[in-house]
């Protein structure tokens, strides 16, 4: 529980999966997503993590400045 990964690939894609989040941590958790999808750029794609129900992932491609 309340655990996210990270995976950075080598085109700027970063890889986001997360598990089931703690009721206590979930806010903190939706925050963190947000801000990492803006400071990122770029596009989004949500996508239903197939190892949970009711939880997401996304996939944000980065552009190096």
């Amino acid at each position: 529980m309340d655990n996210i990964a990270l995976e950075i690939l080598e085109d700027g894609t970063i890889t986001v999966k997360t598990e089931a989040i703690s009721a206590g941590n979930h806010m903190s958790a939706d925050q963190l997503l947000a801000q990492m999808e803006k400071l990122a750029g770029g596009a989004v794609a949500r996508k239903k993590n197939p190892d949970q129900h009711n939880h997401a992932h996304l996939h944000n491609h980065a552009h190096s400045h």
